[in-house]
């Protein structure tokens, strides 16, 4: 059979050959895939859409042609026909039985699950290990994903976990059958590691990782939707520490638009570091008139301090609106 040497091949003839199938075929097939593979195929299925009728004859034709140099079942997924049919006769568990004993020994490893989770998933599943398993299991990991479950990980393991990436030899099959092992487990989560994503703080990490334009327009977008909300996420996007990061024209700016007993309750809860930042943005009088202070008030609420540090920072954005001051990113810099 000759192939029209115009019909779409590769993942465009594959993503034609997957909207010909129906649904649950296709997501069978899909699910045979790995996450590259599936973005990509996904994508290419979007480009199909205004084929010809001759191109997908084509198609059919290419696969017919590439079937027929197939030589044996394994490549249509025998062993998932036989796990159907024993499944269907016995029951799901009778049938794992029969083929565990049955079946010959696997050649694909579940390694392959690990893409798929996500960092919690698998530091949940690591968590109780011994940290050498732990150490095997990162590097079958993306280097980020690895970061991330290292650090959902118990302080006092990470680093003998790293050590002991740093120093891993060859690895032997019964560490790998170990890692197989780990994989096949159910995971326990609690509620509380269920329920771990997500709030404010880790909305404000995103948004200050974002460009400065988009950040502002999501937070008037968030206002208009929860003004209780959008305060909160913006307390965490820019807080106390940060006008550290102001330059001394900047700070400067800030300690005129705050009122001098604002200043003094706002510095009695800093660190000696960042008092010395802000005493050497103003005039050797005013320092000294400003540490007196601090020195002759007693004890403070932490809900006081706290309180003094949002004026100080709602200083800092309006100075910022107005254009005074800049408390943006580099790269909104042209």
């Amino acid at each position: 059979m000759t192939v029209d040497s115009e019909a779409p091949a590769g993942s465009a003839a594959a993503a034609i050959l997957m909207m010909l199938l129906e649904e649950g075929e296709a997501a069978a097939v899909l699910g045979q895939l790995d996450p590259e593979e599936v973005q990509h195929l996904g994508g290419a299925m979007y480009g199909v859409a205004d084929v010809t009728e001759s191109q997908i004859s084509g198609v059919l034709d290419l696969f017919v042609d590439k079937a027929r140099s197939r030589t044996t079942l394994g490549g249509f997924g025998a062993e998932r026909q036989i796990r159907g049919m024993m499944e269907k006769a016995l029951g799901a568990d009778r049938a794992e039985t029969v083929i565990s004993r049955i079946a010959p020994p696997q050649k694909a490893s579940s390694l392959a699950a690990l893409k798929w989770m996500d960092a919690q998933t698998i530091a949940a599943m690591v968590e109780a290990e011994h940290p050498q398993l732990i150490a095997l299991v990162l590097t079958h990991l993306e280097a980020p994903i690895a970061a991330d479950v290292l650090g959902q990980l118990d302080e006092q393991i990470q680093a003998d976990v790293v050590y002991r990436v740093a120093t891993m030899g060859p690895v032997t099959a019964e560490a790998i059958a170990d890692l197989e092992w780990l994989l096949m487990k159910p995971v326990k989560r609690s509620p509380a590691a269920q329920t771990k994503r997500g709030g404010a703080t880790e909305a404000a990490q995103i948004m200050n990782n974002s460009r400065k334009a988009a950040e502002q327009r999501i937070i008037k977008a968030l206002q208009k939707l929860d003004k209780n909300l959008a305060r909160s996420i913006e307390d965490e996007m820019f807080v106390f520490d940060n006008l550290m990061a102001l330059d001394d024209k900047g700070l400067g700016a800030v300690l005129r638009a705050v009122e001098s007993d604002t200043l003094v309750v706002a510095l009695k809860g800093a660190d000696e570091r960042m008092r010395t930042r802000f005493y050497g943005c103003m005039s050797a009088r005013a320092a000294q008139s400003i540490q007196d202070e601090i020195a002759d008030r007693g004890p403070m609420r932490l809900a006081e301090v706290q309180e003094a540090q949002r004026d100080m920072l709602n200083a800092a954005r309006k100075l910022a609106a107005e254009g005074t001051i800049n408390i943006g990113k580099d790269d909104d810099y042209v």
